[in-house]
Order: C-alpha cells, then sequence, then structure tokens
C-alpha cells in the first residue's frame, strides 16, 4: 500500500464522508469493490503504475462511517451518490471498474449516467438474474461451501487475504456489515432493473469474468455482452468470482490493455 492516500469528501448533502483510497499516477480509473468490502490488493498496486486509482469504500463499509449506508435506500440512491462523489473529487468521464457488487453498481451508473464514464470494465458482476443458472446468496453460504464457489484453487495462498481469521473478531465483524451495508442494495435478486436500463449504456465496455466462477457463471458475462451493445469478453482461465485477487497480473493487464496504458 505504499504511496496509498487515504481521503475523505461530504457526499448527499453531508450526510456521508465517503472514503478513498487513492495512489499512482495517469488518467483517472474508479474501482468500487465487491460486497465482503474494500481491500487495497496487488491488483490496484498493479493498475496503479499506469493510471490514478481511486478505490472508494460502498456507505458503511471499510473506514467509512458505519451507519452511512442508512441514508441510501436503492440502488437509485447509491447511483446518485456516486455521481455526486465524482464530482467532489473532480472526475470528468474515468474509466469505471467495478468487481461482483461493484460491477452492479457501476453498470447502473453507466447506465443512468452515460456521459459520465469514459470507459467500462464489469468483473463477475451481479446485476442480473438467469432463471436457469441462479446466483446463490453468498451472504449466508457458509465460508466451507463458499470458497470452492469463489475460489478456483480452493487451497489458493490468495484465500487468506480474503478470509478473516476467525480468532479475529473485529475482522469477521467487519466482513459482515459489510456483507450486510451491500447486501440491502441487491438482495433478495441481485437484478434491480439493470436489464431494462442496460440499453443505455454508451461507454466502450470490457466484461471480465473467471472462466471458474461458480458463484456468478460465466453464463452471466455472456448475457451482459448480449445486452451492452459493442461490448468485449475476455474469460480467464484458473480464476472464479475473485479473479483479481486469484490472478491480479492477468486481471490488471487485461483492465489496462482495455482501457489504453
Amino acid at each position: 500500500m505504499a504511496g496509498v492516500q487515504e481521503r475523505t469528501v461530504s457526499v448527499w448533502d453531508d450526510k456521508i464522508k465517503a472514503h478513498v483510497r487513492v495512489a499512482g499516477s495517469g488518467p483517472a480509473l474508479v474501482f468500487l469493490h465487491g460486497g465482503w468490502g474494500p481491500q487495497w490488493t496487488p491488483f490496484h498496486d498493479v493498475l496503479a503504475k499506469d493510471f490514478t486509482v481511486y478505490a472508494p469504500s460502498h456507505p458503511g463499509t471499510g473506514a467509512s462511517e458505519p451507519e452511512s449506508h442508512r441514508a441510501l435506500d436503492d440502488m437509485w440512491d447509491l447511483a446518485l451518490f456516486y455521481d455526486e462523489m465524482f464530482d467532489k473529487l473532480g472526475l470528468d468521464k474515468p474509466a469505471l471498474v467495478g468487481h461482483s457488487f461493484g460491477g452492479m453498481v457501476a453498470g447502473d451508473i453507466a447506465a443512468n449516467f452515460p456521459r459520465r464514464i469514459g470507459k467500462l470494465v464489469l468483473i463477475d458482476s451481479l446485476g442480473l438474474w438467469l432463471d436457469e443458472s441462479p446466483i446463490r446468496n453468498y451472504m449466508v453460504t457458509p465460508i466451507t461451501e463458499l470458497i470452492p464457489m469463489i475460489f478456483a484453487n480452493p487451497n489458493d495462498p490468495a484465500i487468506g487475504t480474503f478470509v478473516p481469521n476467525p480468532a479475529d473478531a473485529e475482522a469477521v465483524v467487519r466482513i459482515h456489515w459489510a456483507l450486510g451495508c451491500t447486501g440491502k442494495f441487491c438482495w433478495p435478486l441481485p437484478d434491480k432493473g439493470l436489464r431494462k436500463r442496460i440499453h443505455r449504456v454508451s461507454a466502450p465496455t470490457l466484461v471480465l469474468w473467471g472462466k471458474q466462477d461458480h458463484l456468478v457463471p460465466a453464463a452471466y458475462a455472456h448475457e451482459f455482452v448480449r445486452l451492452i451493445k459493442g461490448a468485449k469478453i475476455e474469460l480467464i482461465d484458473k480464476a472464479s468470482h475473485m479473479l483479481p485477487i486469484e490472478q491480479p497480473a492477468a486481471a490488471a493487464k487485461a483492465v489496462a490493455d482495455f482501457l489504453g496504458r
């Protein structure tokens, strides 16, 4: 995390103090994290070599005020929240990269504010629903069952950066709180209307997926590509839902190549 700065901006009529990590130099890239809470990982470090990476914490998660998510009611509020945050950060048409729940949010921002985003990258994203390929509710799935669904290699040492030590009560509470704060926006079904407005996405889009994703299968990647005009797809082998953690170099290269270094 060398060189990472911590910034706080006041958003939503000063009701939310938004926490943002910033590092690197070059064109602006906003990364929206998944439901398990914010982490700064080697994936971010690689991207920060070519871009100025902005990594906000979703309201209520990470270092943000733990009750701040209560000021927002639904996905529309969350999209508006990020629209305001981008203004406060002085971001003009940044690249927007979202993983998992963060991909769902990124897709809604790009659909609701199509002129706001330069390019869009969706990584193993929530946001759609296929009856023939239902998504497991990861918030209530026991960790022993979840790991083989979201990691291609259940013995991957990177799992230690994701799963808190059971003896670390503070870390356990933090990850479950993050799941609750983000879950209020996307369950019981992770389709809050994106399908009916996704045609509004005009930013060049890359759909990036772990080939062995057993939580949000690759069928969803192909569905995003079908629904977003001109979208490109890239599947990365030996990776599941936690692609940015499992294959940080390959994932960051795919993002950087698409965005243009």
